[in-house]
C-alpha cells in the first residue's frame, strides 16, 4: 500500500488556515484598489526563455524546466541521450528537453504580460497580481519550494512618487495586520557607484550577489565569496566603510557622500535615497531604515531596492521586497518603460502572524457554517431543504446533517465543527412553522418562524 505524501517544501492547508491565509489575502487587496491597482492573472507556466538569465545564475538553477512531452516518441534517441548527460553536467538543456518552466516568480511574467498587451494598457499602469510561484530551493524555515506571492507594480513612470506610494502602502497593510517592520531600502545606483570606486565595475553583480549575503553569513564569507569571484584584495579592502557602516540613516548617508564623491552615478542613488527618506519617515508606522548592504541579487533592478523585515518573532528573512526596474521589458522589445514593483511574501508573513499569535486579535477562527439543522426523519429532512434554500439567499450559511443518525452523534459534529448554532425539526415545528435555534456555547434560544431566525442571524452578522 502506497504511503500519502507531498513533494518536499510544499505544503496542505486545513480550513483554519485557509481562513486565516485569506484574511491575510484580503487585507493586502483591500490596500492595492485603495491605492489604485487593478488585478490580473498569467500563467503558471511560461516559456523557458522568457524567464532563463532574468535572475541571475544562481537564480536560473533554481528554475522547475518542464520535461517534453511525449520524448519517449523522438526518433533520435542518440541525441536526447547525450542532451540529459549534458543537462546532469552542466545544469543546462535546450529546447530540445523543455522549452517550459514553472514561473519563478510574478515580475517577469508582468513584463512580458505588458509587451504582449501594451496597445491595451493605459500607462502608467498599476497591476496586483495574487498567484502562486515555484522555486527548486532548499525547503527550511520561512522558505518553501511552492508559495504565494502578492505583487503590486506600476509601469510606465519613473517617478519616485512611485516609490513613496508603495512604501506608504507597505506600512498601511503592516500596521492592518499587526506586524511591527522595519522598511529598508537601497538603491542599485549605489551598489553601482561603490563598484565604479572600487574600480571593478564589471563586477556589479558579482559584488551585488554577494554583499547581499552580509547578513546571513557574515563578513568574513562575503569577503571569502568576493575573492572566489575574482574581485581583488586591494578592492575588498576598500569596501570596509561600507561593511563598517553604522548610525542613523543621515549617518550612513553621509558615509555614502564621502565614499561616493567621485561617482556621479552613486550621487544620484544617494539623491533619490534622501528624497524618499523625506518623503516617508514622519508618516510611517514602520522604522525606515537605509541599508547600505541591501542588493536583493536581482539582475533586473536599477534603481530603489526595498525590503521589510519583522521586528519580532524568529522568521529573519524578508517578507517584502522589490523595486526598480527601468527597462525589463525592453528584453522582450519594447524600450524605454520604467517600472517599481514589490511582492508581499504571503507564506512568510502567514508564519510570523502565527508564531506571534496575532490571528487570535484579528480574526476569530470561526465555522464557515453558522446554523446546522439535525436530521430526524424524511419528512423533517424535505422540510428543512426548503428552510435551507431561503437561508442561504437571505446570506445566511447553514447545513443539514446529511445522515438520520443519533442525535448525540449529529450534536458531536457540530462541536468539532464549531457550528455555534442547532436547530431540531420535528413534528410540532413542522404544524406550528415555529423553529427554535440554541447557541451550542451559551445554550440560550431564540424562538421564532423563518422571518424571525432570518432577522435574529442578521442582527448577530451586524454585531
Amino acid at each position: 500500500m502506497q504511503k500519502p505524501s507531498i513533494p518536499k517544501g510544499t505544503r496542505d492547508f486545513s480550513s483554519i488556515e485557509m481562513q486565516r491565509r485569506n484574511y491575510i489575502f484580503d487585507t493586502i487587496k483591500k490596500y492595492f484598489r485603495l491605492y489604485g491597482f487593478e488585478q490580473i492573472e498569467t500563467p503558471a507556466m511560461e516559456n523557458l526563455n522568457t524567464l532563463t538569465g532574468k535572475y541571475g545564475e544562481e537564480g536560473d538553477q533554481l528554475l522547475f524546466k518542464i520535461l517534453n512531452s511525449r520524448l519517449h516518441e523522438s526518433k533520435n534517441k542518440e541525441q536526447l541521450q547525450n542532451e540529459f548527460k549534458l543537462s546532469l553536467e552542466h545544469a543546462r538543456n535546450t529546447d530540445i528537453l523543455t522549452e517550459r518552466a514553472l514561473r519563478y516568480d510574478l515580475t517577469v511574467p508582468f513584463a512580458r504580460y505588458v509587451v504582449m498587451h501594451q496597445h491595451e494598457l493605459t500607462f502608467p499602469f498599476k497591476r496586483f497580481q495574487i498567484q502562486p510561484v515555484w522555486r527548486a530551493d532548499k525547503p527550511q524555515k520561512g522558505r518553501y519550494r511552492e508559495f504565494f506571492q502578492c505583487d503590486a507594480d506600476i509601469i510606465g513612470s519613473n517617478s519616485l512618487v512611485n516609490e513613496v506610494e508603495l512604501i506608504n502602502m507597505m506600512d498601511d497593510v503592516y500596521s492592518a495586520l499587526g506586524i511591527p517592520t522595519t522598511i529598508k531600502i537601497n538603491n542599485r545606483k549605489i551598489l553601482s557607484g561603490i563598484a565604479e570606486v572600487i574600480n571593478e565595475p564589471g563586477k556589479i553583480v558579482d559584488i551585488t550577489v554577494a554583499i547581499d549575503k552580509l547578513d546571513k553569513i557574515g563578513r568574513e564569507n562575503v569577503e571569502k565569496e568576493l575573492l572566489e569571484k575574482g574581485i581583488t584584495p586591494a578592492a575588498i579592502q576598500q569596501l570596509a566603510p561600507i561593511f563598517e557602516s553604522t548610525g542613523n540613516n543621515e549617518a550612513k548617508l553621509n558615509t555614502l557622500r564621502s565614499f561616493l564623491s567621485n561617482s556621479e552615478i552613486g550621487k544620484q542613488g544617494i539623491e533619490e535615497i534622501d528624497f524618499l527618506l523625506k518623503s516617508n519617515t514622519s508618516n510611517l508606522t514602520s522604522q525606515t531604515e537605509l541599508d547600505i548592504t541591501l542588493a536583493r541579487g536581482l539582475n533586473y533592478y536599477t534603481g530603489s531596492i526595498i525590503e521589510v523585515k519583522a521586528n519580532a518573532g524568529t522568521l529573519s528573512s524578508s517578507i517584502t521586497g522589490g523595486g526598480r526596474y527601468d527597462d525589463l521589458t525592453g528584453i522582450f522589445g519594447l524600450k524605454g518603460m520604467s517600472g517599481v514593483g514589490i511582492s508581499f511574501g504571503i507564506d512568510r508573513i502567514f508564519d510570523v502572524m502565527n508564531e506571534l499569535d496575532l490571528f487570535k486579535d484579528k480574526l476569530k477562527d470561526q465555522a464557515t457554517v453558522q446554523l446546522l439543522f439535525l436530521n430526524l426523519g424524511d419528512a423533517e429532512q424535505a422540510h428543512i431543504l426548503g428552510l435551507l434554500g431561503q437561508l442561504r439567499k437571505a446570506g445566511i450559511s447553514a447545513e443539514i446533517y446529511p445522515d438520520q443518525a443519533k442525535e448525540k452523534k449529529q450534536f458531536e459534529y457540530a462541536q468539532k465543527k464549531k457550528i455555534p448554532y442547532i436547530c431540531t425539526i420535528g413534528s410540532e415545528e413542522l404544524n406550528s412553522g415555529q423553529y427554535t435555534v440554541k447557541n451550542m456555547e451559551s445554550r440560550q434560544q431564540h424562538k421564532g418562524d423563518l422571518n424571525s431566525i432570518i432577522e435574529y442571524f442578521s442582527q448577530r452578522s451586524a454585531d
